[in-house]
């Protein structure tokens, strides 16, 4: 089954449980098939937790027995300020039984990772993500130990609440293959909510809802080799270098966008793509994509912060600024 019949028939089953996000659940599975990361920005009560697991039990499956432990389909962590590495990546513990130490794994181990108020925590633990996030393998006390093949890291941030919060440093905003900003529902849209939850839905008890599996997580290497192979012209490497260069040239713009940025814009619009149906890529897969690969990764000069300048109307002035391909 190709990446777009699957996008239809988890787009039919979220919409049992989550109404009014279908442009985050595209964005969710644009990063989801490319092996990127989502940085969640809303205030709360948005279902940005219910979107992600619900998305869990679509792609798939049961918990699996990997060595020592459980590989879950989905874990949340809600993030602290008293959190320690250890409660993310696991410890060793001694074994009495055998007389040998034995990793107790933390919930670090899974398909689905929420990552719940993230800069709630200090810098120390949030790095502790790194390794797993670029690498998808978690190391405790030197032993290496791989994570899935289509691990994925949703992190939310509430945009209103900063007492108490550690910034994430910008080698950890990096990480993500981009901030997605989770809005109020239109109106139509929380009104079937309202109906949902008088007619009985309880979002926690999703199970009831009836959500197929559709074993997504199972064919994730084929399905991954879908979107590699999906075609871009020469042109379209260039329009992406020149996006990407031009928030370096700009004045007023203290830091910006990274070539892992252009990698994240190239295997997102691939992506896209695919779950569109095509084996090419086209100008509008870059130009809509870049906005939210990029709006986390610039740092504005205080003077522009002062003016109220914001990254996204840097980037949109970008996007006109740059010749689009033909």
């Amino acid at each position: 089954m190709r990446i777009s019949e699957l996008f239809r028939e988890i787009t039919e089953e979220f919409g049992k449980v989550v109404v009014g996000q279908e442009e985050t659940l595209r964005l969710m599975l644009v990063a989801y098939f490319s092996r990127g990361h989502v940085l969640f920005e809303g205030v709360p009560g948005l279902a940005k937790t219910l979107m992600v697991k619900a998305l869990s039990a679509i792609l798939g499956g049961a918990p699996e027995i990997e060595g020592d432990g459980r590989i879950e389909p989905f874990r949340r962590v809600q993030f602290t300020p008293d959190m320690l590495p250890s409660d993310i990546l696991g410890t060793m513990v001694y074994s009495a039984q055998d007389g040998r130490f034995r990793l107790h794994r933390g919930p670090i181990y899974c398909h689905l990772l929420l990552a719940d108020e993230i800069n709630r925590t200090p810098p120390k633990t949030q790095s502790a993500l790194l390794e797993a996030m670029e690498e998808r393998q978690v190391t405790v006390e030197g032993d290496v130990m791989p994570l899935p093949h289509d691990f994925t890291v949703f992190a939310t941030l509430n945009p209103i609440e900063y007492e108490g919060t550690y910034p994430l440093p910008e080698a950890q905003l990096d990480r993500f293959m981009m901030r997605v900003k989770v809005s109020y529902p239109p109106r139509e849209s929380e009104r079937e909510v309202l109906m949902r939850y008088h007619q009985g839905f309880d979002a926690q008890d999703i199970s009831s809802a009836g959500l197929r599996d559709l074993g997504v997580s199972a064919k994730f290497g084929e399905l991954a080799r879908e979107v590699t192979a999906v075609r871009v012209k020469d042109e379209l490497f260039d329009y992406i270098l020149d996006i990407v260069q031009r928030t370096r040239e700009l004045p007023g713009i203290v830091l910006g966008a990274s070539p892992r940025a252009g990698i994240h814009i190239l295997r997102g619009a691939k992506a896209a793509a695919a779950l569109e149906g095509r084996d090419y890529v086209t100008p509008d897969d870059v130009a809509v994509l870049t906005p939210h690969v990029l709006n986390h990764r610039l740092i504005l000069s205080p003077e522009l912060e002062i003016e109220g300048r914001k990254p996204e109307e840097i980037i949109e002035g970008i996007l006109k600024s740059v010749t689009v391909p033909r």
